[in-house]
């Protein structure tokens, strides 16, 4: 269904200020455009009569010529209204509504003969506003110095936030108000490359805030291409916030050719924390699925060689003879194993082994390939070429014996981000995928980017990921790229981007682990943009009972089962050892229940950095999934099942803490309780200190299925 009404006002005479205002569908969202007597332009939005952004300012700072900041009249301005259902090829929801007003304010400025449009889509949920430059012959190429685009709080809203990095997210969140960031903020990471930490305010997007008042605001971006990700620098004495965009090796913020526009600027606002986990505001600003044939694109449930090395310190490198390893030239024929080496055959064959019993899709391996012994640090140019296994993993063998077996094997592409050899391999490497029958590949860039003096989240970098997903989507691969920009809803312009890290996961749970609240702030900030390859699933938290690690994971056993329903991803690992999960097999049944497609999603309990309930329904199917994450304080439920339909019944086991469960002393205590319920069954459930439950429960379609299950009270 779609449906669009255009009107347009002609500005017949200029005068030295005008305003407009727009409201979302519903009218709870206002949005006011304001030209000063300067010619500055600048906006306002309120929701339900309430101030969320004051009056603040647009334009770019540009770099050689006259600024695109002030001396603006008004040429035109048009408003129009969208309405439209879509259907991801994988969502949370199986269908998507995507309703707005928008208003278009064209501008010229009148000493430079330059034009600049500033465009609004509202919707209930919230905004994005975005620059548009249009053909013209005074404006064609130019560079951006700085966006100036501000963000104008309305109070010391308490804020949950990450530092500014150029390079990286894989930070604990902080929660303060807004005055005290510049006192919180660690130290700047600094080196003999770059300092990448840019002021002692600045700090990432997807930023939430909750004012005094109960309003919870999002700041954020949509639709990140061919320009350079936006951070926040914060005013802390005046609360406003201003887009800061990573440089390039030069400096300079972005490199553009008109006809072009910006990304969207975000902006969610609610009164229920629940909305903002709901909204689809992100993916709804990105253009429709670019795409024609989806049919090869899968969620994906994996294991695979991993946590043994991230957790256990087993290598992926396969012998230590080589300090300095140069692609083609090293020959490991005559190298000596190291012996420590998971990616070999036989290891791998007894991960296929399990992934098929327990009806995984894929395994990953990570470290097969050469290279691994000089790979880290080193500013190479040549460091892999994705193509050559190492002499103890049998490429060709292993494929055939996982497709044997109803599984494929998931590639592993470590760039070192070494990205000029990555994309001179790259269609080789895509195309041994196919060969070998690969449909999903993990891609890797740690370290510092090649060519030297560029950023993570630079506009190249931005303009190389994107050159990967396209490039995958010809030969029907997924892409799941670690390390990477963070996601602005791309994935619903190209699907086959089914994942991304772009934050600090569970690998960080062995390297001194992770705050409780962590995953209780994920899904408000990170997840906002696209899903997250968090990797959850770990079952033993103390790693010093099996690996050389000292480091605990700040996790009970039930809250890793939740993970799987409040962190959402097509593409969900069971990142713990196999031989971990034969010791609490009755708690694994829920990681093998679990579904990874969704026909709906409720969010029925949320507050950032306390706890997250969602309920989700299988896809094609009448079976929901429950989930709950708590952080330290832990967390009471009063669940109630009325989501479910009120003329079936329903077989609900319920993975919970135990009454004594606590992640820090004894995180594996958990019960499982088994029974019928119904639309008007209520739980009462507590999640511990770092905890939650699971709950799987699944349509009767059979009366003697359930001969003998009670109804279940808790």
């Amino acid at each position: 269904m779609k449906r669009a009404i255009l009107f347009t006002i002609i500005i017949l005479q200029l005068s030295a200020s005008y305003a407009q205002k727009i409201l979302s569908p519903s009218g709870i969202i206002d949005v006011n455009f304001e030209l000063t007597e300067r010619g500055v332009p600048t906006y306002y939005v309120g929701y339900k009569n309430k101030p969320v952004v004051k009056p603040s300012r647009l334009g770019l700072e540009l770099n050689g010529q006259p600024d695109l900041m002030d001396g603006f009249e008004v040429v035109k301005t048009s408003t129009s209204s969208f309405d439209e259902i879509w259907k991801p090829v994988w969502g949370e929801v199986k269908n998507i509504r995507n309703h707005y007003n928008e208003l278009l304010i064209e501008l010229r400025q009148p000493k430079t003969d330059r034009y600049m449009n500033i465009r609004f889509r509202v919707y209930d949920d919230g905004l994005g506003l975005r620059y548009e430059f249009p053909s013209q012959k005074e404006l064609i190429y130019f560079i951006v110095k700085e966006e100036h685009t501000q963000f104008a709080m309305t109070g010391n809203h308490t804020a949950w936030w990450i530092p500014g990095d150029y390079d990286t997210q894989e930070y604990d969140y902080t929660e303060s108000r807004l005055s005290e960031i510049r006192r919180l903020m660690p130290e700047a990471y600094t080196d003999n490359l770059s300092q990448t930490k840019f002021s002692d305010t600045g700090v990432q997007t997807s930023l939430q805030m909750k004012t005094d008042d109960g309003l919870y605001i999002n700041l954020h971006e949509a639709a990140l291409v061919d320009y350079s990700c936006m951070h926040l620098n914060l005013d802390d004495k005046n609360l406003v916030f201003e887009s800061w965009l990573t440089p390039d090796a030069q400096g300079n913020k972005g490199r553009l050719q008109a006809p072009c526009h910006s990304p969207w600027r975000t902006i969610m606002v609610s009164d229920d924390a629940r909305d903002i986990l709901s909204s689809k505001l992100i993916l709804n600003l990105n253009e429709p699925c670019k795409l024609e044939d989806t049919s090869w694109i899968k969620p994906v449930k994996y294991i695979g060689v991993w946590w043994e090395m991230i957790a256990g310190n087993r290598p992926w490198a396969y012998t230590w003879d080589y300090p300095s390893v140069k692609l083609g030239e090293t020959d490991y024929s005559k190298a000596k194993p190291n012996g420590q080496h998971p990616a070999n055959t036989q290891n791998v064959k007894k991960y296929i082994d399990f992934a098929a019993t327990h009806g995984f899709d894929q395994v990953l391996v990570e470290g097969w390939n050469i290279g691994w012994e000089d790979w880290f640090g080193k500013m190479k140019d040549y460091v892999f070429d994705f193509m050559t296994p190492y002499p103890d993993f049998d490429l060709p063998g292993l494929n055939e014996y996982a497709h044997n077996k109803n599984v494929k094997l998931m590639m592993y592409h470590e760039t070192s981000s070494s990205v000029r050899n990555y994309e001179r391999h790259m269609e080789e490497a895509y195309s041994l995928m196919n060969k070998y029958g690969y449909n999903a590949v993990k891609s890797g860039y740690v370290g510092y980017i090649q060519p030297a003096g560029e950023y993570h989240y630079g506009q190249w970098m931005v303009n190389h990921y994107l050159y990967a997903i396209k490039q995958a989507a010809k030969h029907h691969l997924m892409v799941n790229a670690h390390e990477a920009v963070r996601p602005t809803g791309l994935c619903r312009t190209y699907p086959n981007l089914i994942s991304n890290e772009s934050a600090r996961g569970t690998e960080y749970e062995a390297f001194g682990g992770n705050k409780p609240f962590h995953t209780t702030i994920l899904p408000f900030t990170r997840l906002q943009g696209g899903p997250m390859d968090y990797t959850p699933g770990i079952f033993v938290m103390d790693l010093s009972t099996w690996a050389p690690n000292r480091s605990h994971v700040n996790s009970t056993l039930a809250r890793q089962l939740a993970l799987y329903v409040t962190m959402y991803s097509p593409l969900q690992m069971a990142a713990d050892l196999p031989e971990h999960y034969e010791r609490y097999m009755d708690a694994f049944q829920f990681i093998k229940d679990v579904a990874i497609d969704w026909d709906d999603s409720k969010y029925l309990e949320a507050e950032p950095g306390q706890y997250i309930t969602v309920a989700r329904k299988a896809k094609d199917t009448n079976n929901w999934f429950v989930g709950c994450t708590s952080g330290e304080k832990g967390h009471q439920s009063v669940l109630k099942l009325n989501f479910l339909d009120a003329d079936k019944t329903y077989v609900a086991t319920v993975y919970a803490d135990a009454p004594d469960a606590n992640y820090k002393t004894n995180p594996q205590a958990y019960t499982i309780h088994k029974g019928t319920v119904t639309s008007k069954s209520v739980l009462k459930l507590r999640a511990a200190s770092g905890g939650g439950y699971a709950i799987s429960i699944f349509e009767v379609t059979n009366k003697s299925d359930v001969a003998g299950v009670k109804r279940l009270k808790l």
